[in-house]
């Protein structure tokens, strides 16, 4: 059994001033608690602020704001994260103070612009096809390196993926193994492999496996076995902000001026934005 060793003394430090907070702490039936989810008191506040997640999950919300106003110190900031973990983990949240607006090296109009449009998520959906199964057995060949005798690297490897109707044994190149090994990838852990790209995705492990690697405390995360055909297709949901495809769209057209010596702006041309409007 390990051994646990308690030490006291230690100051709590968070790592964000309001990283604690993980919702509005509220009852299925919109009553606040005196403390729950990192909020405490402003009961009335956080009860209204739960209207207000009501509203927009039901689409009544649309094109319109919302207004807090207080003191410092009276938990605006916090009631506004609030509101977007209850809206869901990937909803965007900008914070942005009036002295970054006029201490910006652009105009503030632009300033303005990019905060709004980092704030607006936009879900991306696509349909890949994945080899999933848990690990049964997995073996890596390892090679001399070109340059270095003395020293091996892996080469390739075989693994052996099961579902509850499939088990297949696969060899993978060299890639594919480092992103095995990269990922801590051993017995017992649910997998996904990207049949594109080669990009390997650990889900958890499987609990009561056989020849897997148990512990009395550890962060693994226990799912189910997989079930159905290892090939199969799968769904990935993708979460963006539009800030991000402008600076996307602006780095492919920054290209030409790398080349030919142009520094690049940081504003945000209008075409840019047109582009990503309409693409």
């Amino acid at each position: 059994m390990p051994t646990i060793v308690e030490t006291g003394g230690r100051r709590f430090e968070r790592i964000g001033a309001h990283s604690h907070i993980k919702g509005l702490g509220l009852t299925p039936e919109g009553k606040a608690l005196p403390s729950a989810d990192g909020m405490v008191g402003q009961i009335e506040a956080r009860e209204a602020a739960g209207l207000v997640v009501e509203m927009i999950k039901e689409g009544r919300m649309a094109g319109r704001g919302i207004l807090l106003v207080g003191p410092p110190g009276t938990g605006k900031t916090a009631i506004a994260i609030a509101i977007a973990k209850e809206l869901g983990e990937d909803t965007p949240f900008v914070s942005l103070s009036a002295s970054e607006v006029y201490s910006a090296e652009m105009k503030k109009t632009e300033v303005l612009m990019q905060a709004m449009r980092k704030a607006i998520g936009v879900r991306i959906r696509e349909i890949r096809k994945v080899y999933e199964g848990v690990v049964k057995n997995m073996k890596v060949a390892f090679k001399r390196h070109p340059y270095n005798p003395y020293y091996k690297i892996p080469s390739s490897a075989k693994i052996t993926l099961a579902t509850r109707d499939e088990e297949k044994t696969f060899s993978v190149d060299r890639d594919i193994t480092l992103e095995l090994l990269n990922k801590g990838v051993s017995i017992g852990d649910v997998i996904w492999i990207d049949s594109g790209t080669g990009r390997v995705t650990k889900i958890g492990k499987v609990r009561g496996f056989e020849k897997a690697k148990y512990y009395d405390l550890e962060t693994e995360v226990y799912v189910e076995m997989p079930k159905g055909p290892i090939l199969k297709e799968k769904e990935f949901v993708h979460t963006v902000t539009l800030h991000d495809l402008d600076v996307g769209m602006a780095s492919r057209r920054g290209i030409i001026s790398i080349f030919f010596g142009t520094p690049t702006e940081r504003e945000i041309s209008p075409e840019v934005r047109r582009e990503v409007r309409s693409g």
